[in-house]
């Protein structure tokens, strides 16, 4: 069935907006700014950036609630549909699993490559796949695993590619990238226990999702704020500290480096606006189209951000990389049961198709 105008803007809007928030994230770790010391140095503040991050969800609760307050009187707006009677700390642990997986990836995007990082970020599928089978139960059919297999093998052709093809003209190290993947991954496993949890304890709650995410966010910044001024003061290891204080993160640093620069100003509130359109934008696809459509713009996006790394020199091309996103892409595609019928390996009853794989709905994030 064709898509409606309002579907297709939905799907522009969340390739887009997606699209703009590792795509800022990134361009702020590329520039420089002065410093609290005075001294110029690139802006590297991965947990002041997540917070940023978690004010963009934020921004999520606030649209629910004036939707709600428009709707006061009786009127129906899905994206408002649920239940009210919940306790918000129900959402606490997810907060806490976002936190930190938030903050390890927006380390890992300062080490390597952007479109690496998106790339990477699809790892996640394999981990919720095995906790699913291990705290939810759930049967992995030949289909599933198939489609993990195929990620796997993508995966491994993008990171040998990281890790191997090296050039002169190329600004990040070897090691740099290494580490910067194996971070994105680590990530990924927090981001899947996260997922797996709230499909054990919340979505049977029937929260509306824009609601949840706002939550999250706001339990997110809470925490997050208390430990940006622990982190003012604990030393940061070799290879992290590069701030004026040499600690985990220097806070003043990073808003003086923000003040200083005006751009670095302009890609911070990109990734706050982009990240609550992003998810607003996700959410309604789920609803509207379905969550597999979700994942399949979600893979449109890794591609435009590739495409945009090699077009502002970001980092330069190499055909293996290619290899590598279509293998990712043919997996999640395999995993989530939407490639044509005729594919040769497509063997499961329509019943084995119907397992459901709500960890698709939450496939996003900034």
């Amino acid at each position: 069935m064709a898509w409606t105008k309002y579907q297709r803007f939905l799907a522009l809007m969340m390739v887009v907006t997606g699209s703009i928030n590792t795509l800022s994230t990134k361009w702020a770790d590329q520039m420089e700014s002065k410093g609290s010391d005075g001294n110029v140095r690139k802006f590297e503040h991965p947990f002041l950036q997540a917070a940023a991050m978690f004010l963009g969800e934020i921004l999520c609760l606030l649209t629910f609630k004036f939707i709600y307050w428009r709707n006061r009187n009786g009127g129906e707006n899905h994206l408002i549909q649920g239940s009210q009677n919940f306790n918000p700390f129900i959402l606490m642990p997810a907060a806490m699993f976002d936190l930190i997986g938030t903050s390890i990836m927006y380390i890992g995007l300062t080490l390597t490559y952007a479109s690496s990082f998106q790339m990477f970020r699809g790892s996640i599928i394999i981990f919720v796949a095995i906790l699913s089978t291990t705290f939810l139960d759930r049967i992995i059919v030949k289909r599933e695993w198939i489609g993990i297999g195929t990620v796997i093998l993508g995966l491994m052709i993008v990171g040998a590619t990281d890790a191997i093809y090296q050039s002169s003209s190329e600004s990040k190290g070897r090691n740099s990238l290494i580490t910067g993947d194996l971070l994105i991954i680590v990530a990924q496993v927090i981001s899947a226990c996260q997922m797996v949890y709230e499909e054990k304890y919340v979505s049977g709650l029937n929260i509306p999702p824009l609601q949840a995410v706002g939550w999250e966010g706001v339990f997110g910044f809470s925490v997050l704020s208390v430990l940006l001024v622990i982190f003012y003061w604990i030393p940061a290891p070799p290879h992290f500290d590069h701030n004026a204080r040499g600690t985990v993160e220097d806070v003043v640093d990073g808003l003086v480096q923000i003040g200083n620069n005006p751009l670095l100003l302009v890609a911070i509130m990109g990734t706050i606006v982009s990240i609550a359109f992003f998810n607003f934008a996700g959410i309604s696809v789920t609803k509207e189209m379905s969550a597999t459509t979700r994942m399949v713009l979600d893979s449109v996006r890794t591609f435009v951000i590739w495409m945009v790394s090699l077009a502002v020199s970001w980092q330069v091309f190499h055909w293996q990389h290619l290899i590598g996103f279509a293998a990712l892409i043919l997996g999640m595609c395999e995993y989530n049961g939407i490639l044509p019928k005729c594919w040769p390996r497509r063997v499961e009853t329509e019943d084995q198709d119907q397992v459901v794989n709500t960890e698709a709905d939450r496939l996003e994030e900034a």
